[in-house]
């Protein structure tokens, strides 16, 4: 783990370098990875998706790059000094924050602007943006299972179980949940739920207890913070990570983020993703097997599909088996559609069925 004082250390390195640069007469620069499709590679032996070896200079010897190095300075400047308070910030307030910086060039044009920076300075410290403690707007994913933790409040050290301790709605993940120790569980395996609904059907139904399953609501696209505790998951507590998602290409993808990484965080893939995580459903078989409501693919859905045949992610037989079948049938569902046949079916029938067939349970 990052201490705050190392994440300050990094910060404070890098200014230092480009002042060493100004003392030595040379151009400002820095230098970070090209952040271009074109350079993300699946790396086959890791599973997850890495940089390449191409890297692009960010050098004041332009008027476009001098800016780019201001505003870094200024952003540094900025995070150095919440380190010190033990304070924090969004990503959405280091945007306007900038708006009262004294000098208008280092100000932020869009918060896409200020959010690729952060990434920037993550990329050339080795440090996460929680460790500069900079989250985003509130996720509001949740645990509900037998785990018990030990977190960090503004009133001191707490225990809480994420069973007996909580309401209904479970424990909320933190931003940085590398500040939570793990300290008991009996967990048999972890699934994480892309929809609230069905997270709310698998707890009122208490499939988290007659399983000992931790559930993880994905809440649509996982935050960050959601995927790492999902790893840290499988990781410390030796459990295996099954992704229950709708039977749609969107929904796959979002199957991939959480077992390979994304694109856009290639730079912490070995710190997000779970490549051991296998995917539930619903399945395209799931479809014609159960005769689920359904809804036809669009036009996007089928490019969409026919993408992933060329994604190395979901170059196995049994994606390929999957996505041929669901662009014969022409049909996408929803995890819901499963209420079709009773509201029990869910927790009843089809997740044991299929995670004995998988052999997580």
């Amino acid at each position: 783990m990052t201490t705050e004082s190392d994440a300050r250390d990094e910060l404070i390195d890098l200014a230092a370098d480009f002042y060493d640069q100004f003392a030595a007469g040379d151009i400002p620069e820095m230098t970070l990875p090209t952040r271009t499709k074109s350079n993300i590679e699946y790396d086959t032996e890791s599973g997850v998706w890495t940089y390449g070896d191409r890297t692009s200079t960010r050098s004041a010897n332009s008027v476009r790059g001098a800016r780019k190095l201001l505003k870094a300075a200024y952003t540094i400047e900025f995070l150095a000094d919440q380190l010190d308070e033990d304070r924090s910030s969004t990503l959405r307030e280091l945007y306007y924050l900038s708006e009262s910086w004294d000098n208008d060039e280092a100000q932020f044009s869009s918060q896409d602007e200020s959010n690729d920076l952060v990434e920037d300075l993550e990329i050339v410290t080795g440090v996460t943006r929680e460790d500069f403690h900079m989250r985003p707007e509130e996720s509001g994913a949740t645990l509900m299972g037998p785990l018990l933790i030990r977190e960090q409040t503004r009133r001191g050290e707490r225990e809480i179980h994420c069973q007996e301790d909580v309401g209904a709605g479970g424990y909320q993940i933190p931003n940085n949940p590398d500040m939570i120790d793990f300290l008991d569980d009996d967990i048999d395996f972890a699934l994480a739920v892309e929809t609230g609904g069905m997270r709310d059907r698998l707890v009122e139904n208490g499939f988290d207890e007659e399983y000992n399953c931790l559930v993880i609501h994905l809440k649509g696209q996982p935050a960050r913070a959601t995927r790492r505790i999902t790893k840290r998951v499988h990781d410390e507590l030796d459990v295996p990570i099954a992704v229950f998602a709708d039977g749609d290409p969107w929904s796959y993808r979002i199957y991939g983020s959480v077992a390979y990484g994304s694109i856009k965080s290639a730079h912490l893939s070995k710190y997000l993703a779970t490549p051991q995580a296998e995917f539930v459903g619903i399945q395209p078989e799931d479809i014609v097997e159960y005769d689920l409501p359904a809804d036809p693919l669009s036009d996007s859905d089928v490019n969409a599909l026919e993408s992933e045949l060329d994604d190395p992610r979901f170059q196995t037989d049994y994606w390929e088996e999957q996505i041929e079948l669901q662009l014969d049938i022409g049909k996408k569902s929803e995890q819901q559609s499963l209420a079709s046949r009773g509201l029990d079916f869910v927790t009843d029938t089809y997740l044991p069925e299929r995670l004995d067939a998988m052999g997580v349970i």
